[in-house]
């Protein structure tokens, strides 16, 4: 078992989902990025997401764009970001996974990719622009490292194009609410309950669902058999930090 796997699954035998905080790599900016990194592993980060700054965020919202936008502009870049990581490896005790698109990690180089994450304790990898026919290449060359390329799904996507992503899935399944772009809404999609079941029919891996999360009572909305083993939540937590509010306060909410 994957041990992106194995930290969702700990929190579901625990009875409740794991905790799968995005955090913009150099957000809110270079000197409080990284403790509040740690303050998220030392509060119950299950898994955490770490973005990937990019010039052209297609599937992000003004948050998260925001976030880039920033990061960007004060320097933060992959190549320094993977550095310092793997200063620090051993020393997060969540699971650690880059979200980010195709272009930064096709520019890095891809063999060279997998091997400075592996280094930096990268455990996994989500492309939202990556589709499954073009992933082989960066799917072998995370492979030798022992790096999941996560599966990324929505509300228009077939069983049948489910089915190849868990024919090759590692770690768990991002099961995206809407189809659109990351933002804190007021309530879940109704469609929302629809993916989730077709995806547990198809998907032996934990799914974990994202966009548009903000606060616990939203999962209420849904029925038990399409509870998320794993929540994902960007947007809300960036405004959170951003405001000069606790991490640790952000989690709390969600235990």
């Amino acid at each position: 078992m994957h041990v992106l796997e194995e930290k969702i699954r700990k929190a579901t035998a625990a009875g409740r989902p794991a905790l799968v905080p995005f955090l913009t790599a150099g957000f809110p900016d270079s000197a409080r990025f990284w403790p509040t990194l740690m303050e998220l592993d030392e509060n119950g980060a299950d898994v955490i997401e770490i973005g990937v700054p990019f010039s052209d965020p297609v599937a992000d919202g003004p948050v998260v764009e925001e976030a880039s936008r920033r990061a960007l502009s004060d320097g933060v870049n992959l190549r320094d970001l993977l550095k310092e990581m793997a200063r620090r490896k051993g020393l997060i005790k969540a699971g650690v996974v880059l979200m980010g698109y195709l272009n930064p990690f096709l520019q890095y180089g891809l063999e060279e990719l997998g091997r400075d994450a592996e280094k930096a304790g990268v455990h996994g990898l989500i492309v939202p622009d990556l589709p499954h026919e073009e992933s082989a290449p960066m799917r072998a060359a995370l492979g030798k490292y022992g790096i999941a390329l996560i599966p990324l799904v929505g509300p228009n996507t077939s069983e049948e194009r489910m089915a190849l992503y868990a024919a090759e899935g590692q770690g768990y399944v991002y099961v995206v609410s809407v189809m659109g772009i990351t933002g804190e809404r007021g309530g879940l999609a109704p469609q929302v309950a629809a993916t989730m079941k077709r995806a547990r029919k198809v998907f032996s891996l934990p799914l974990a669902l994202g966009f548009g999360l903000r606060e616990p009572s939203q999962l209420s909305e849904l029925p038990t058999e399409a509870w998320p083993d794993a929540v994902v939540f960007g947007s809300a937590l960036l405004k959170h930090v951003d405001a000069g509010e606790s991490a640790a306060d952000f989690l709390a909410r969600w235990k």
